[in-house]
């Protein structure tokens, strides 16, 4: 979405094509799980949730998810397969409807059939206390007024996405692979497709550590929506407010991205056919920058999922004509001049390093890979919508190889063309020549950049603000009269910090290089190994002396604290110490990517005439 960046990042909290979450996050509705509005969740910041409940045993969760994946086998998927992709082909939102199942005889044995699943959690799962209310087993129980079965029943419901919907929901969000020819340039033809190979295989390796920790963790009982819940659950609350706030920045990096690259844009379309024109880079942003916040003052998203598929699609069209007119023309010499202080000549393309790059180049270049393989953080929101989330590797394998091919095609294809003359993002490297392709480039880009807009600083201030602004400074929901002042305010001031950090760093591959290396390589790389080390821990620790009461969510334990956890580790002590050190290696990776774009950053300024808040354009 938006040249720079995919529809992935705002993954692992919610994708405007999937439902309304977007417009409950900070609210009093906020985690109510896209159940019926008949039924009252409980509230995520107060007292008696089950979110935030750190009572709750880890024996607890992987009980019902053991149950809820035992049960899920026998709901059907059939019914809804490509009528719901070409609903979201067209941005059409389908109805949630009940799910149909298996027909019980067909069943084995030791499976529980649909009714007596919701009498047994009637008669034996819901328990009332002295004051009459429902209860789920926990010390605070159900202090809303809801059922078990009702819980659970709604919870099915509302889960429709099967796994050929999963491939099409990743395959959009992700591609978008306009900084690809740039980084290739910065490693040529063997480590360029060597590295997006290894950096893609890790990346299917680390979902599918996401995917064993969702299908054990994950229940209609105590459903999980995005990333900081997987962390709550495995490390504490300490671990969800650090994954949710770094998440934060994550957007907030990400609206940056789209100021800058939509100011070289307006600035590119304002140099005319001929050159003449001119509009100050800076000046560019300021606008883009109005227009965003202008748009950000709409809190409400429900209706507007179809421009998440409009961008989508424009992208495609900016794909294709990329590809085709590089060949047609030569390089912007001008725009990667001004970038990158690349002097104009012959287009040079090297099999491996190329010779004139330095240790910071190429890890920058590294780093534009980890960028475009950062879609983890939309797995877990992702499965939480799927109404059998076993079957989420199907649309996962198929959808990263998918990826995979048309980042390397878009990749080679540029950078056959242009060489180290490549640009980021790639239609801004057409030159003046093709001013009419240039200008289709960025005038849909632009396009898709507004819609991004208002998806990123949407959610990305939905995000802080309940992460950070309510979870820590405890403010009110934005759906209560003081929050919705507070978000009139709040708009603005992101908006112009964004505003701020752009113009300041001018240099749109070095800051590609950083959110990768800052956030991205965090939450596909780094996180998930560790994530998956605390799970086996916790699981391997239970031994058969050992009791869970679902009745009452009472856990007997034999011992606590490291013992335990040792205990936990030994069990599968290779594959968690690989994963230990695989962990440290994205952290170290991590540490020299952001050395790498810092230190491009500084070099750039040297070796170019760009400064802060300068009114040159970038992309020339």
């Amino acid at each position: 979405m938006a040249g720079v960046t995919s529809g992935a990042n705002l993954g692992g909290v919610a994708d405007a094509r999937l439902g309304d979450e977007v417009d409950v996050i900070g609210t009093t509705d906020e985690h109510r799980g896209g159940i019926s509005h008949d039924i009252a969740p409980p509230d995520p910041h107060g007292h008696n949730t089950i979110y935030l409940d750190s009572s709750i045993t880890f024996e607890n969760y992987h009980y019902w998810a053991n149950r809820s994946r035992e049960f899920e086998k026998h709901i059907r998927t059939d019914n809804v397969g490509l009528q719901q992709i070409g609903n979201m082909l067209i941005g059409r939102k389908t109805a949630p409807t009940a799910p149909s199942y298996e027909n019980p005889e067909k069943t084995s044995s030791n499976t529980v059939p649909e009714g007596v699943v919701e009498n047994n959690e009637k008669k034996a799962i819901s328990t009332v206390d002295n004051s009459g209310d429902s209860t789920n087993g926990s010390k605070d129980g159900w202090a809303h007024g809801v059922t078990e079965s009702e819980w659970e029943m709604a919870q099915r419901a509302t889960r429709t996405a099967t796994w050929g919907s999963i491939f099409y929901l990743i395959t959009t969000d992700i591609l978008g692979p306009f900084n690809v020819p740039w980084a290739i340039s910065q490693m040529g033809y063997g480590p360029g497709a060597a590295l997006y190979t290894v950096f893609g295989a890790l990346a299917y390796y680390s979902g599918m550590q996401l995917w064993k920790i969702f299908i054990g963790l994950d229940s209609t009982r105590y459903p999980m929506r995005n990333y900081g819940d997987v962390a709550f659950r495995i490390y504490g609350n300490w671990a969800r407010v650090g994954v949710n706030f770094l998440q934060s920045f994550q957007f907030f990096l990400n609206v940056v991205l789209i100021i800058e690259s939509s100011g070289q844009g307006l600035a590119q379309m304002a140099a005319g056919v001929n050159g003449n024109g001119f509009l100050c880079f800076m000046v560019a942003e300021v606008i883009f920058m109005l227009l965003g916040f202008i748009l950000g003052q709409i809190r409400t998203l429900q209706r507007l999922s179809f421009l998440a598929n409009l961008a989508i699609w424009l992208n495609v069209v900016v794909i294709i004509m990329t590809m085709v007119v590089v060949h047609q023309y030569p390089p912007n010499y001008l725009a990667s001049q001004a970038a990158f202080g690349t002097l104009p000549g012959p287009v040079v393309k090297t099999a491996n390093w190329p010779p004139n790059t330095t240790l910071y180049d190429r890890v920058n270049g590294i780093m534009n890979c980890v960028f475009a393989f950062g879609g983890a953080t939309l797995f877990n929101e992702l499965m939480a919508e799927m109404r059998r989330p076993y079957d989420f590797w199907k649309g996962f394998i198929f959808a990263e190889i998918f990826i995979y091919v048309c980042y390397l095609v878009m990749g080679m294809v540029v950078y056959s063309a242009q060489g180290q003359f490549s640009f980021n993002p790639a239609y801004q490297g057409i030159p003046n020549a093709a001013y009419r392709f240039q200008t289709l480039g960025n005038a849909v880009s632009f396009i898709s950049a507004l819609i991004a807009a208002l998806l990123y600083g949407n959610i990305g201030i939905k995000v802080f603000y309940s992460a950070v602004l309510r979870d820590v400074f405890k403010l009110p929901p934005l759906d209560h009269k003081r929050g919705k002042l507070l978000w009139v305010a709040i708009v603005p001031i992101y908006w112009v910090l964004a505003w701020i950090i752009a113009a300041a760093v001018p240099q749109i591959a070095n800051l590609t290089s950083f959110v990768g290396a800052a956030c991205i390589l965090q939450f596909t790389y780094t996180f998930p190994p560790i994530l998956l080390v605390g799970y086996n821990c916790q699981k391997d620790a239970m031994l058969p002396e050992e009791e869970f009461d679902p009745r009452t969510g009472q856990t007997t334990r034999v011992d606590d604290g490291w013992r335990r956890w040792a205990r936990g580790y030994k069990k599968k002590f290779a594959i968690n110490t690989f994963d230990v050190l695989y962990s440290l290696a994205a952290l170290a990776t991590a540490g020299l990517g952001l050395y790498a774009s810092g230190t491009g950053m500084h070099e750039t300024f040297k070796a170019t005439k760009l400064t802060p808040f300068t009114c040159a354009n970038p992309a020339g």
